[in-house]
């Protein structure tokens, strides 16, 4: 295997330290900055971890100083807004620098969900019906979109935003959820039926051969009978709350036959219609009668070890660090010509 040069980009208040001092990295916020440091240092790459926050200046000059072969980006926003990470991958194409993760067009169609259902729609991709609440305009719903909703920020990801007051059954419920969201995340509102069933993942590898990793499931069966089974904040992100309800994520079971198939195909074909590279996790719902609905793509998602992602990629044979290679193997293989 080559060593490679490997510039790590990450935010700047998540430089892990070295030494660690006593740090915990199982449960400190900079543990998938961690993970993938060490391992990708443990696989014999030369490894530089780099914290950007406002400037570009640091990631040229890094560049230039240090020639690295390949920048593997964690960057989830820059200068404090998620819209903006496209436009730092397209700094490193300019620069000619390959990276891991998603292009910058892939980026900015996943990003907004709307125009990201209008390619779904143009390419018959299943998903629920919504509607859109602009920012600072007030909501009116149509009569064919019936009760319940759901009202999300129509670009923010990590389920900002989210939580059981977000599903509505009434127009005064939701002019209140969609001003919450005008006003507290700062974006427009998305407005979407939403669909009771099980929450499945999908991850995909790879730029023009894809490779869907097996289907994953969030399990919530012992939340309260009355708290509907969404990927509220708490959900995802709270130890404590997924402690107190058992709530895990798991290789889908009693999928029925052919249904794993059917949402691997469903989740490349989204991939392909945002014109995704690197890696991504399609986010799906399917209900009571095995409907399938596409409710998101997200690129370049969480790779800490022991998450969904890595997990899932486990099922698939790929350890950790075999997986963590081979996402540098798809940015040195990828072109942006081929995004044109």
């Amino acid at each position: 295997m080559r060593r490679l040069r490997v510039l790590v980009l990450m935010h700047g208040d998540l430089v892990p330290p070295d030494p660690l001092n006593g740090h915990d990295p199982s449960k400190a916020e900079w543990r998938t900055e961690y993970d993938v440091v060490t391992t990708l240092r443990a696989l014999g790459h030369d490894v530089r971890p780099l914290g950007v926050k406002s400037d570009l200046g640091v990631i040229r000059t890094a560049i230039e100083e240090w020639r690295p072969h390949i920048a593997f980006n964690l960057l989830e926003e820059f200068d404090g807004l998620a819209v903006y990470d496209q436009n730092v991958v397209s700094y490193l194409e300019l620069l000619r620098i390959p990276y891991t993760g998603c292009n910058p067009r892939g980026l900015m169609l996943a990003r907004d969900k709307v125009l990201a259902k209008k390619l779904f729609s143009f390419h018959r991709i299943p998903f629920p019906d919504f509607i859109v609440a602009p920012q600072g305009r007030t909501v009116k719903r149509p009569t064919w979109l019936s009760f319940p909703l759901i009202v999300k920020s129509i670009t923010e990801e990590a389920s900002l935003g989210i939580s059981q007051a977000s599903i509505v059954e009434d127009d005064g419920k939701l002019k209140e959820r969609v001003a919450f969201i005008h006003e507290s995340v700062g974006t427009g509102a998305l407005i979407e039926r939403y669909i009771e069933g099980r929450e499945l993942y999908v991850g995909v590898i790879g730029n023009g051969r894809l490779q869907a990793l097996p289907v994953w499931e969030l399990k919530m069966d012992n939340l309260p009978e009355d708290t509907r089974r969404i990927a509220t904040e708490r959900v995802k992100w709270s130890r404590k709350y997924q402690d107190k309800y058992g709530i895990t994520s798991e290789k889908a079971k009693n999928l029925p036959a052919g249904k794993t198939e059917e949402i691997q195909y469903l989740a490349k074909r989204v991939y392909r219609a945002l014109g995704l590279s690197g890696y991504a996790r399609i986010d799906l719902r399917m209900d009571a009668q095995g409907v399938l609905y596409v409710l998101e793509a997200n690129p370049n998602p969480q790779i800490a070890r022991n998450e969904d992602f890595a997990d899932s990629a486990e099922s698939a044979d790929y350890k950790y660090d075999e997986l963590l290679q081979e996402l540098l193997n798809a940015g040195l293989r990828w072109r942006p010509a081929n995004a044109a």
